[in-house]
């Protein structure tokens, strides 16, 4: 059985901290759902449209897809650490416009100031967390993404619907402030430093990462492996050009798109407005909580099994999932777009099939591929190939957050839902055919394995049952 050699809390607690500004992005996508209806109500002081609504939500994904390329360019030429710590300003912009919004407008510029934020956290943070993770707890480390994410979201749920509007944004103002006051203290990425060539800077990452003194070996092995890489000059060109980096770019946004297209960004927006067309017993708000809580319980449970279990099987039962609770939700839509009579004794049905799918999606879909992104690039391409990845994620949840409230106004709700079962049956078998195992790896091997080289394995890489 194979054992972690270092102990692994100190990189959780960095991780943690790194994160807070992933729950920041987090209430930028779970804000909607409490405070579009209160928008759209007669109560609300900045009367708002079904359409503009829809503006409003997905105006963030939108803008998003602008800042990944100088995000990327960033994490390369200043550091990891200091992109990230830029992202928290578009933040505490974005919300103070909001804040003081008298207008449709001005809650679309600061939607969209946000969004700038979510592109660098996104492009960044996978990078980050990747860099300082043994091989050991990489993507249980990389999946804290997810559950601060998530984190983020069901403050949204249980706090949106019982204050005030301000109240809420001052809520969220907090969260990138406190993501400034406790990252700047802690280390870079070593992986970084070594590019750089500060070998005593990387040395003293390690040090306080692994929480040991002799990290000569895992530091050599980085140095090397970081040297061979940037013999060649990375080019834009190389993320399609290079076999490894071809396949994987391949493989990784095939994985985002069944994340996107599943539809979970539509149902965490449109959660609260989903739940009173269903006609819940529970009723819009608390069902909202449940469906927040299930969220943050099952992408703790995820993080924890990703390096267990690994990224293939937690992805191949979550594509499964959601399109199975897809199908059933857009039926119940489908039978109650007919009228059909017995729709008012199922009416639990859907709130209950969305919990379902909330689990399926964050067990596998809303976590792992931040896993699987920050493992499969080697250093000197990993900025470009994330950019990439993260603008296409950024246009493909614009489209389907946009899309939603259109199609689901004019063919009706049903018709989303069953497309969304289409995309995520269509994903679970890409998955099935294309993503190898990565679990335990290191990211030399990880390398080999994506550009066909032979390798001696080594103890450290082998699985379990051999060694």
């Amino acid at each position: 059985m194979a054992v972690a050699s270092v102990s692994s809390w100190r990189q959780y607690v960095v991780a943690l901290s790194a994160t807070l500004i992933a729950a920041a992005a987090g209430t930028t996508v779970g804000w909607t759902s409490p405070t579009l209806p209160f928008l759209l109500s007669e109560n609300s002081t900045i009367p708002i449209t079904s359409d503009q609504s829809s503006w409003i939500a997905s105006l963030m994904i939108l803008t998003s897809s602008t800042s990944p390329l100088p995000a990327s360019y960033m994490a390369d030429h200043i550091g990891r650490k200091p992109t990230l710590l830029l992202a928290a300003i578009p933040y505490i912009i974005g919300w103070l416009n909001i804040m003081e919004a008298t207008s449709v407008l001005t809650l679309y510029i600061g939607r969209m100031i946000l969004g700038l934020g979510y592109g660098i956290v996104y492009t960044t943070a996978p990078m980050y967390l990747g860099e300082i993770a043994s091989d050991e707890v990489r993507g249980s480390v990389a999946a804290l993404i997810t559950v601060m994410s998530k984190v983020g979201i069901l403050a949204q749920y249980c706090i949106g619907p019982y204050v005030s509007f301000a109240m809420l944004v001052g809520v969220n103002m907090s969260l990138p402030v406190a993501f400034i006051l406790t990252f700047m203290c802690l280390p870079e990425s070593p992986y970084y430093d070594l590019r750089r060539n500060k070998r005593e800077n990387a040395e003293k990452s390690l040090k306080f990462l692994r929480g040991r003194d002799n990290n000569k070996a895992e530091l050599d092995s980085m140095e090397k492996l970081v040297s061979e890489e940037m013999k060649h000059e990375s080019r834009w060109r190389d993320v399609l050009q290079i076999d490894g980096n071809r396949r994987a770019l391949i493989i990784i946004l095939g994985i985002y798109t069944t994340q996107q297209f599943c539809g979970s960004t539509a149902i965490i927006s449109y959660a609260q407005q989903i739940f009173g067309q269903a006609g819940s017993m529970l009723g819009a708000e608390k069902a909202c909580i449940v469906l927040g809580s299930v969220q943050l319980f099952t992408s703790t449970i995820s993080s924890l099994l990703v390096d267990r279990i690994g990224r293939k099987p937690l992805l191949l039962a979550s594509s499964f999932g959601v399109g199975f609770s897809n199908l059933i939700v857009g039926l119940y839509f489908l039978m109650k777009y007919y009228n059909v009579e017995c729709i008012s004794s199922i009416s639990w049905l859907p709130v209950l099939t969305i919990v379902i799918f909330i689990c399926s999606y964050t067990i596998g879909l809303a976590t792992v591929p931040f896993a699987v992104t920050s493992e499969m690039f080697p250093t000197n391409i990993k900025s470009k190939a994330t950019c990439v990845i993260q603008t296409y994620t950024a246009l493909s949840t614009f489209a389907v957050t946009k899309l939603y409230q259109v199609v689901a106004d004019g063919l009706g709700t049903h018709v989303a839902f069953l497309g969304f079962a289409g995309c995520s049956f269509a994903g679970l078998v890409f998955i099935f055919i294309f993503l190898p195992e990565m679990k335990g790896q290191s990211f030399e091997t990880i390398q080999d394995r994506l550009n066909i080289r032979p390798k001696v394995v080594s103890v450290k890489d082998m699985p379990d049952d051999e060694v």
